[in-house]
Formats: structure tokens, C-alpha cells, sequence
């Protein structure tokens, strides 16, 4: 290669060297003040020709793609909140975890889906007493409802018998937890003495109705605050709600069935003066209460 070659533009006053080269000794005799550099062109910095992605950048096609950028920004962290989601599900972090051991240890169930959910209906463990319990439903011809409520009730309501009874074609029939000494009353009032109705009195939570609801009516006079039901084919009124316990019933004993009553006392109730006789009874008001 040939030596590097420098290029000199004349100043004012410089005389131009022969053949458009300086020698040494007439660059150095230049002073340095006279001199200037040479002026060079901005040439364009190398890169690709214009095209399609120069014209992507272009204000008209953003303009133009803005909606389509946006839809799919959208979409890219749709599916980025997804993803986190199902990482989150498929693996909860792990102070979670260590909360959901502590109340386990604790024994507070960790989540709802963890709780402990009721047996039904005959799916509890009778273990030993499973030999019992079919025997007892056979023996009485009890489902396993039936047999449950039945002990149940017997648990809660002690010292109590349960007495059934209806009316006289059948078609009312009902249940009764009350004690086998019944306790009854007998009014004098107009309609009592027509009708017999001698009753002992029951809160209404003791009383179940089996059948019949459709087949009853219901007589009322004067406050008709007493609802005399009876049985609309036979006529026979087996309970009804008494004037003076209208949260309670009032049953006939002699419509109950044989074998649960074991002694009966009467009372006497002055009807005719009613209002009277309620309020100096003492303790008539709270036969109806549980």
C-alpha cells in the first residue's frame, strides 16, 4: 500500500503546491493558524432501503393499526392474568399453605369445600348398635325417618308418651306427646255442653297432624277466637284450639287410641263466666307453653 497522503486546502495567503501535494518542508512553513481542515459531506449512515418495515413506522399506519394493537395487547395480558391464575390454582403460594396447616392443626376446617358435610339419612355409622337399630325399625314397622324422629322425640319430650287418635270414619288422624296421667277439662259454656267436649290442652309444637288437613272444617261464634274443627264426613271433633290457649290444642281423650292412657283427672270450668273463671285459674294460660 502507498503512504497515507494529506490533504490541504489552501488558506489566504498560502500558495498552492505544485502537483496538489505539499512537501514536508512547505508544511511546515505554513503556519498552523492558516490551516483548515477540510470540509467533508454528511454521507448517509449505511442501513436497509426503505421499505415495508420503514413504512410501519410511518404516523398514516400507526393511525390506521392502532385498534388492531390495542385488541391484541388486550388479549396478550388477558392470557398473561389467566396463566397467573392457573399457576396460582394448581399451586397456591406457600404462606397459604402454611396458614391452611395451622387452622387444620387448630381444627378449623382450611377451606369451605374442607368442612365436614352431615351423613343423610341412614348413611351414619351405627357400628354395634346397627343389629339394634334394624330390629327396632322392624319391630315397630318404622322407616329410618320415622325411627329417628321417634327416639328423638322421646329424648326430648320426658316423662311424656306419645297418644294417636282421629275421628271416627278415619279420615283425620293425628299424634300427641303428653304425659299418660291426662289432666281435662270440662267447660260449662253453651257449645261445650252441647258437644261433650271434654279436652286436655297441649302446646302446639306436641302436635302433629298424619292426614286429614283437607278433610276438616271449622265452627266459630261470638269472639271467634275458638276454632271448633270436626271431621266434614263423620262430624267428629277430635281436637280443636280453645279460646283460652290459641297457641296450643286442646284433644279429646276419648278420641285417642287404647293403650297410652293410664289415669284421667277432671276439672270442672265455669264456661257460663268464662272471662271470670280464665282469669282466677292459675294455671290453664300455661298449658299451651313448651
Amino acid at each position: 500500500m502507498g503512504q497515507p497522503q494529506l490533504l490541504w486546502a489552501p488558506c489566504a495567503g498560502a500558495s498552492a503546491p505544485s502537483q496538489g501535494r505539499a512537501s514536508a518542508s512547505e508544511l511546515i512553513s505554513v503556519s498552523p493558524a492558516r490551516l483548515k481542515p477540510f470540509p467533508l459531506a454528511k454521507a448517509p449512515l449505511p442501513g436497509p432501503a426503505p421499505g415495508r418495515a420503514a413504512r410501519r413506522c410511518s404516523a398514516p399506519w400507526r393511525a390506521r393499526r392502532a385498534p388492531s394493537l390495542r385488541r391484541m395487547g388486550r388479549l396478550r395480558a388477558g392470557s398473561a392474568r389467566r396463566s397467573r391464575r392457573g399457576s396460582a390454582t394448581a399451586s397456591p403460594p406457600a404462606g397459604s399453605a402454611r396458614r391452611g396447616r395451622k387452622k387444620a392443626a387448630a381444627g378449623a376446617p382450611a377451606s369451605p369445600g374442607a368442612q365436614e358435610q352431615s351423613p343423610a339419612p341412614g348413611d351414619f355409622d351405627l357400628g354395634a348398635q346397627r343389629g339394634r337399630w334394624a330390629a327396632f325399625q322392624e319391630r315397630h314397622r318404622l322407616s329410618c325417618e320415622e325411627a329417628a324422629r321417634l327416639l328423638l322425640d322421646a329424648f326430648e319430650y320426658r316423662g311424656l308418651v306419645k297418644h294417636t287418635g282421629g275421628c271416627h270414619c278415619g279420615a283425620v288422624r293425628f299424634e300427641v306427646w303428653a304425659s299418660a296421667d291426662l289432666h281435662i277439662f270440662n267447660c260449662n259454656c253453651s257449645i261445650c255442653t252441647k258437644k261433650q267436649n271434654r279436652h286436655f290442652i297441649v302446646p302446639a309444637s306436641r302436635f302433629k297432624l298424619l292426614k286429614g288437613a283437607d278433610n276438616l272444617t271449622t265452627y266459630t261464634f261470638n269472639t271467634h277466637r275458638a276454632q271448633h274443627t270436626f271431621c266434614k264426613t263423620c262430624g267428629v271433633q277430635s281436637f280443636y284450639t280453645p279460646r283460652s290457649n290459641p297457641d296450643g290444642y286442646g284433644i279429646a281423650p276419648h278420641c285417642l287410641d287404647e293403650g297410652t292412657v293410664q289415669t284421667i283427672v277432671t276439672e270442672d270450668i265455669n264456661g257460663k263466666e268464662w272471662e271470670k273463671a280464665v282469669k282466677e285459674h292459675k294455671t290453664i294460660r300455661d298449658m299451651s307453653k313448651p
